[in-house]
């Protein structure tokens, strides 16, 4: 029996927006936790900065970096099995990183699996949008990063409770068995009618087709497909796009890294110090569905979102000067406060710029690409940081760090798209200047030859009208 599809922008589209929603507050804001666990970490495998940071840079890594395997798993499973697979991957490596007697164990189950199990259940969840939404995409991207917002709100705070009252061990078990909701999120997708085409398949009283291919030849074309090679050689704008953003993640996270720290380590009461990263989660929740209203919705702001994108960049970059300043409380929150603007705005826009620059049948191929660059990125930046810290034993200058490369993707975001839109509103100045000289020889090769005709033609044409 056929099941029956639903239809884009429908009634089931909002609740496939908040199971999304609340995927993401499971995945992505899960790293904001990580920093209060740092200390307790360090404490109890005898480990440096250095060491310890490893452990939210592999599972920042694997969150981001099992793009090209989870577009696989979608595009022959779908979405709903791959996030309902990711959700009891990220549940299993939580629930062994409690019997972690190393910090290497803690990177293969803490790290690897559950980062790997929430790479499958959030990219799902981003994908799934752009196909149930087509008309109000803009909005429903805004709408579902608010989950975000509230797990960048919500972790810190249950992780501080729970580390307080069960350790640090016990906290990992709990969350083993909160991460399993993405297997209910998954079960809430159904079948989408979409305008694809079906792929032909073969009459079955034909003869089989010989393969023409050799196997290693198969094997990497597979590869180049679902790694979007194709897109990053002849698209432009998709080339700058993954290479500023990548350079701009190798300082976004660490503000969420090594802020707690940062506080504690300059007096900060440890409740209030987990609060910080919670009050920029919580102004976000706000901020980011009327972000998604007077920003990403409005069409004719459409063709300046990728610049908008470039100057949240920007302003995130510089507000971590702010930071870096002085340690005192009333001054990191209000670093919190301005910094929570730019993360919004950041966060609406970094994949409806991506959807904007790629084609929808695509998207999955270039979210693969685009996610593994990204986590080649977290995988390197806060170890990085952490060495920084161990040799200067001050964390200012790890927000200089973030900082430098933040303003740093920004530039090459904004005028990396200024110069390819330049060019290419040349080249198609060139192409209509050819088109235009193309026509006029053709008209004069015309005028020429209806005169040749009327010198041999003594006598006019007849002509015949008549009414339709």
């Amino acid at each position: 029996m056929a099941q029956a599809l639903e239809q884009a922008d429908g009634r089931w589209a909002w609740v496939v927006l908040l199971s999304s929603l609340v995927t993401q507050a499971l995945t992505l804001g899960f790293p904001a936790c990580i920093g209060v666990f740092f200390t307790d970490l360090q404490r109890d495998f005898q480990a440096s900065n250095s060491e310890t940071s490893w452990f939210p840079s592999i599972l920042g890594a694997m969150v981001h970096g099992g793009g090209p395997l989870c577009s696989i798993l979608v595009k022959h499973f779908g979405c709903r099995v791959t996030m309902m697979l990711g959700g009891v991957l990220a549940s299993l490596g939580m629930v062994v990183s409690t019997f972690s007697g190393s910090l290497t164990h803690l990177f293969l189950t803490a790290g690897v699996i559950t980062g790997m199990g929430m790479c499958f259940s959030f990219q799902s969840s981003i994908t799934v949008l752009g196909l149930y939404f087509v008309r109000r995409r803009p909005l429903a991207n805004a709408l579902a990063s608010m989950g975000l917002s509230m797990g960048v709100t919500l972790w810190p705070l249950l992780a501080r409770y729970l580390l307080e009252t069960l350790g640090w061990r016990g906290a990992f078990l709990i969350f083993g068995g909160i991460l399993l909701h993405c297997c209910v999120c998954g079960a809430l997708l159904r079948p989408v009618a979409t305008n694809e085409v079906p792929e032909p398949k073969e009459d079955p009283l034909l003869p089989p087709k010989i393969p023409t291919r050799s196997c290693l030849a198969t094997c990497v074309s597979t590869i180049r497909y679902h790694l979007a090679f194709d897109i990053l050689r002849h698209n432009m704008g998709f080339c700058i796009y993954v290479t500023g953003v990548m350079w701009m993640n190798l300082g976004f996270a660490l503000p969420h890294i090594f802020l707690v720290p940062y506080a504690m380590h300059h007096g900060v009461d440890d409740y209030w110090a987990a609060m910080l990263m919670s009050i920029v989660g919580f102004c976000n929740i706000f901020l980011r569905p009327v972000a998604g209203l007077l920003l990403a919705g409005r069409k004719s702001l459409a063709a300046y979102r990728k610049y908008l994108f470039a100057v949240a960049i920007l302003i995130n970059g510089l507000t971590n000067l702010i930071c870096a300043v002085s340690a005192d409380f009333r001054v990191l929150l209000g670093y919190c406060l301005v910094y929570s603007l730019s993360m919004c705005g950041v966060g609406i826009l970094v994949f409806q710029v991506l959807m904007d620059i790629v084609p929808m049948d695509r998207f999955p191929s270039a979210l693969g690409l685009f996610t593994i660059l990204c986590g080649m990125a977290s995988l390197i930046s806060p170890p990085l940081a952490g060495l920084l810290l161990d040799k200067t034993n001050n964390f200012s200058y790890v927000f200089y760090m973030s900082s430098g490369f933040l303003v740093s993707g920004s530039l090459i975001l904004g005028v990396g798209f200024y110069a390819a839109e330049k060019k290419k509103l040349k080249q198609d100045g060139q192409a209509k200047m050819e088109n235009a000289t193309s026509e006029m020889t053709s008209m004069h090769g015309l005028a020429s030859e209806n005169k040749g005709s009327a010198k041999k033609q003594p006598y006019p044409e007849s002509i015949y009208m008549t009414n339709v």
